[in-house]
C-alpha cells in the first residue's frame, strides 16, 4: 500500500495581542505565526480495511487523545473514504509548549490523508475541518507563515526577514485553558497594524500570567534577554530569540543552562508539507 512521509513543522508566535472575548468564551487576537524548519515526523500508510491506527511511542498518553486520530478520522468522515491508514508520529516538539505541535500534527495528517487517499478536498474545506479541531489548525493547513485575526483563523499570508530562532523549552508544560480563563490576562489591546509590529510595538499578553504561574518561564526569558529581545510563544512555555545568522544562534544555544531544552531553527514563510505534497 501506498505510503507517505512528512514533516509537522512547529511555529512560534511573533508576537500576542489579546483584542476581546466573544460571547461564546472564545478570544480575539493578533498574532504572526511564524513557521520553523524543526518539528514532529509522521508516517501513513493506507489499509484497504477502513481501520484507523496510531503509534506515538509517548508513555502515559492514549491514542485515542491525539489530534492526529480526530484529524484522520474528521477526514474520514467528511469524504466516506473505504480506506484507512497505520500512523506513526515521531515526536520533537514538546507537549504544551506554545509551538502548536498537536495543531500542526492534526493538519499534516489532514493534508496527508487527503493525499494519500485521493479525497480532493481543497485547502478551504481541510482549514475548516481543522478549525474544528484547535484554533491553530488552519495556519498549518494553509502552509504559510501569516499574520492572523479573529480566533486565529483569519489568516493572511506574509513574508517574513529571514531569522534564526533560538527556541528554549524551560520544562513546565502551559495549559492553554488555563492561561485564557485566568482573571489577570488583559484582553483589552488595542489592534495594531502590520506595519506597528515590523516597527516593534507589539508584546505577548499572555506573558506575564504564564510566568506568574510557572517561574521558570520567567527565569528563561530573563536569561535568554542577554541575547535581545525575549519572547514568549503562545501560552507558553516555549521562550525564542531571533538572531540575523545560523552562527550567532549556534553560538548562543551553546551557552543555554543544560537543564532546559533547546534548539535552532530558520523561521520560514511556506510550509515544506505544502513543499512534499506539492501544494
Amino acid at each position: 500500500m501506498p505510503v507517505l512521509h512528512l514533516p509537522a513543522p512547529a511555529k512560534l508566535n511573533l508576537f500576542l495581542h489579546i483584542t476581546g472575548r466573544r460571547d461564546d468564551g472564545y478570544h480575539l487576537l493578533q498574532t504572526v505565526f511564524q513557521l520553523l524548519d524543526y518539528g514532529d515526523e509522521l508516517r501513513f500508510e493506507a489499509r484497504n480495511d477502513g481501520q484507523l491506527n496510531l503509534q506515538t511511542g509517548l508513555e502515559g498518553v492514549d491514542p485515542e487523545d491525539n489530534l492526529v486520530l480526530r484529524a484522520a478520522r474528521a477526514l474520514k468522515a467528511r469524504t466516506g473514504s473505504p480506506l484507512g491508514a497505520d500512523i506513526t508520529l515521531l515526536k520533537h516538539t514538546p507537549v504544551g509548549a506554545g509551538l502548536g505541535g498537536g495543531s500542526s500534527d492534526a493538519a499534516t495528517t489532514l493534508l496527508g490523508l487527503n493525499s494519500l487517499w485521493g479525497s480532493g478536498l481543497g485547502l478551504d474545506e481541510l482549514a475548516r475541518l481543522g478549525l474544528a479541531l484547535g484554533a491553530d489548525v488552519p495556519v498549518f493547513v494553509r502552509g504559510r507563515s501569516a499574520w492572523a485575526e479573529g480566533v486565529g483563523e483569519v489568516l493572511t499570508p506574509v513574508e517574513l526577514p529571514t531569522r534564526w530562532y533560538l527556541v528554549i523549552y524551560p520544562g513546565c508544560p502551559v495549559n492553554t485553558a488555563g492561561i485564557f480563563k485566568d482573571p489577570q490576562l488583559t484582553r483589552s489591546t488595542p489592534e495594531i497594524t502590520m506595519a506597528a509590529f515590523l516597527g516593534g510595538h507589539s508584546h505577548n499578553d499572555c506573558e506575564p500570567v504564564a510566568s506568574r504561574i510557572n517561574p521558570e518561564i520567567a527565569r528563561a526569558l530573563a536569561w535568554l534577554g542577554g541575547y535581545g529581545t525575549a519572547r514568549m510563544s503562545g501560552t507558553g512555555s516555549a521562550v525564542f530569540a531571533a538572531f540575523e545568522d545560523e552562527q550567532a544562534a549556534w553560538e548562543a544555544a551553546a551557552t543555554v543552562p543544560g537543564e532546559w531544552m533547546r534548539f535552532v531553527a530558520v523561521g520560514l514563510d511556506r510550509s515544506p508539507v505544502h513543499s512534499a505534497l506539492g501544494l
